[in-house]
């Protein structure tokens, strides 16, 4: 059975070159050989132009950036010929100077632009001989509308600089229809580029201090420790099991510890905020003692009517505060209900959100309100919630109101209920609004029904963790019922082992009968965001399904039940017939094919109009 893709040919290994002074010899001195010698200087190479006639043909951009010292212009037509009376003495002069030079990373030939001057333009035969000069030198080479005797192509590149200081980033976006269309490659660059936050530059360039900083602190406690902070070799997923944060805590647990929380800000804040950064709110985030990433450059709201902090008002008609618990749903604006969005639009003057409430919720709320984003961070969420509590009962004396903004809805394990009492006892009564809750949501956009005539007659939600951490005991086998398992993905292994266990420590960490191996498993990761992914497998293969779709998406959550190939391509409903069970590997079959998985990437597109 095939357990992986297939390699399809067509496409190219994507890779990104610091040239680190090597030279790039460029034939031909048009504006694309100044494009390319432009991403060349970019990327630190020496870069060399050979053109027959020299500076006096080049454009105008290389002879500004020959006479700058940026760049050398050779006269292709005054090199010397060790072969007299050769075939063609442009490939025979520059495959003798190519022998001349150290180092030379590649050779791109750009006079072959099929809409330049046909008089000019070099003919196929000496780009074959160029091609074959350069390949018994082993250095690779382009040429330009002559795909065949390209060694690599160019992608259409952007470079996305700060937005606030116009200073060019570290970050490259690069798309290539490998030579299929490169003029189509250029638009979509654009519009992909178009549909990115402004702020995507200033946000890497922020997040590369954070990153710095971290990996500084952790350098100072050990080479080993530092070593780790590899975000490549390190886990699929920033979600993966932490130790709650202790007060004895050593240095080398504390430096692992602020490298887990700076890839859950990578992967969790918002593009604005990370650019929004200061020094201070990256101190605040790898201390984990205090502060909130806020959009603190935007003024919170002031008013007459509001008492100040430092005052005392015996007045009874003073204005109170308000709190708002408020469910934004499973992540695409559409689901938010109305109250939901008015409390974020027509009430709230500060918004306290969770890091999983994504950008395209926080966009509706307006500039002038405060947002803040918490810290609740791999060992310190019970640190950051308590933080987040005492931020919405300062607030709310100081009369304003706080929209306290849950990812799903707040009491489906949003700690809805400890923040009611806890706010309760400080003597103010939170307005709970419900929201579309991902136990439902996540699995219809999945395509699964939780509950389905003939497949599932009922479902079970739990948590795949406990407070602080510790494990949690799970619903046993009923065919009938559809299991559905919040923050759980990041404990997969542990959940398999405890819901098939016959026997042993594992089987007493399940209440109830174990699940036979063939029993269908989902996990549907950022349900109703455009990247949404969803994983189908069974018990016994998704662990390696998962791993085979490389970089997981958090947030995640888990389907377990026959109600998951109910509603797939004819649907199966027979699953709880008499004598079903004997059939069900016949059954898995029928639903995976030949295959042992199936990976779904992406949003039914009719949700791009809503």
């Amino acid at each position: 059975m095939t357990q992986y893709p297939t390699p399809t040919g067509g496409a190219s290994l994507l890779l990104s070159f610091k040239l680190h002074k090597h030279a790039v010899v460029i034939v031909g001195s048009n504006t694309l050989a100044a494009s390319r010698a432009f991403a060349a200087l970019e990327a630190g190479s020496t870069v060399v132009v050979v053109a027959n006639g020299g500076l006096a043909s080049a454009c105008d951009e290389l002879q500004w950036r020959a006479n700058d010292g940026q760049l050398n212009v050779v006269d292709l037509d005054h090199l010397p010929c060790s072969v007299e009376g050769a075939v063609d003495r442009d490939a025979q002069a520059l495959d003798d100077y190519l022998g001349s030079l150290e180092q030379i990373r590649f050779v791109c030939v750009t006079d072959t632009l099929l809409s330049g001057d046909s008089r000019s333009r070099r003919s196929r035969t000496s780009a074959q001989l160029i091609a074959h000069a350069c390949r018994l030198c082993n250095i690779p080479l382009n040429v330009t509308d002559m795909p065949d005797l390209c060694d690599f192509s160019f992608l259409s590149t952007h470079r996305f600089q700060d937005h606030e200081t116009g200073t060019p980033s570290s970050l490259q976006l690069g798309v290539t229809t490998n030579g299929q269309g490169c003029r189509l490659a250029s638009r979509l660059r654009r519009d992909i580029v178009a549909t990115l936050p402004k702020e995507v530059g200033g946000a890497v360039a922020s997040f590369a201090k954070l990153r710095s900083m971290a990996k500084s602190s952790a350098d100072e406690v050990n080479e080993e420790v530092g070593a780790e902070f590899n975000e490549e070799a390190g886990p699929s997923t920033p979600n993966q099991p932490v130790a709650q944060r202790r007060a004895d805590e050593t240095a080398g647990e504390g430096a692992r510890r602020r490298m887990k929380w700076v890839a859950q800000v990578s992967e969790y804040w918002p593009i604005p905020n990370l650019a929004k950064m200061s020094s201070e709110d990256m101190a605040g985030i790898l201390d984990g003692q205090n502060g909130f990433l806020s959009n603190a450059s935007v003024p919170a709201p002031t008013s007459q009517d509001l008492p100040s902090l430092h005052s005392l008002s015996l007045s009874p008609s003073a204005r109170k505060g308000r709190i708002f618990l408020v469910g934004s749903g499973p992540g695409h604006p559409s689901l938010l209900t109305v109250a939901t969005r008015d409390a974020l639009t027509k009430h709230a003057n500060l918004v306290l959100s969770d890091k999983l409430v994504p950008a395209a919720v926080l966009a509706i709320i307006p500039s002038h309100v405060e947002v803040r984003i918490a810290r609740k961070f791999p060992g310190n969420a019970d640190y950051g919630q308590a933080e987040l509590m005492e931020a919405a009962i300062d607030a709310a004396r100081r009369g304003l109101t706080v929209v306290r903004l849950k990812q799903g809805d707040p009491s489906v394990y949003g700690r809805a209920g400890e923040e009611i009492l806890y706010f309760r006892e400080r003597g103010f009564e939170p307005i709970v609004v419900p929201g579309v809750s991902s136990v439902l949501a996540g699995p219809t956009f999945a395509g699964i029904p939780v509950t389905q005539r003939g497949a599932a007659e009922s479902f079970t939600v739990c948590t795949g963790v406990g407070r602080g951490g510790k494990q949690v005991q799970l619903p046993g086998y009923v065919r009938s019922r559809t299991l559905v398992i919040l923050m759980g993905v990041a404990r997969l292994q542990e959940m398999i082992e405890t819901l098939l266990a016959e026997s042993g420590e594992p089987s007493t960490r399940r209440h109830g009968a174990a699940f036979p191996a063939c029993t269908p498993m989902a996990i549907v990761e950022r349900a109703s965001m455009p990247d949404q992914r969803v994983i189908s497998s069974t018990i016994r293969d998704i662990a390696a399904a998962l791993e085979s779709g490389g970089e997981q998406r958090p947030p995640g959550m888990i389907v377990v039940g026959w109600s998951i190939l109910s509603l797939w391509g004819k649907g199966d409903v027979t699953v709880l017939e008499s004598g079903a069970p004997e059939r069900d590997e016949e059954r898995i079959r029928a639903w995976l094919g030949e295959q042992r998985w199936r990976i779904v990437d992406g949003l039914d597109n009719g949700w791009a109009d809503l």
